[in-house]
């Protein structure tokens, strides 16, 4: 995921938080139908958010799959490689690992 959007994932979440706060506290002192519509905005709200990091959860899976499939193919088109490639990243590892 991009930085932007992932920037403006989080501000809209923090916008739609703030949001269903803001009706939650006057829900609690209103009454009767004015409580009730309050509540309803308030699931409305949350029922969005829950839609949108469903969409997000839904487009991260496809690109992980995406990513772990190029990488099975790199793999198996050049093994040396990918075994040289992992023992320098495990010698690296292990030097900052060890590092005092």
């Amino acid at each position: 995921m991009e930085n932007t959007s992932k920037d403006r994932l989080i501000s809209d979440m923090k916008v739609v938080l703030a949001d269903v706060e803001d009706l939650l506290k006057s829900a609690a002192a209103a009454t009767g139908e004015t409580a009730v519509a309050l509540r309803e905005k308030a699931a409305g709200k949350l029922k969005l958010a829950t839609e949108k990091l469903t969409g997000l959860q839904e487009a991260a899976l496809l690109k992980g799959k995406e990513a772990a499939k190029l990488t099975d193919d790199y793999v198996h088109a050049n093994p040396w490689k990918a075994v040289g490639i992992a023992a320098a990243a495990g010698f690296l590892i292990g030097l900052l690992v060890n590092r005092k």
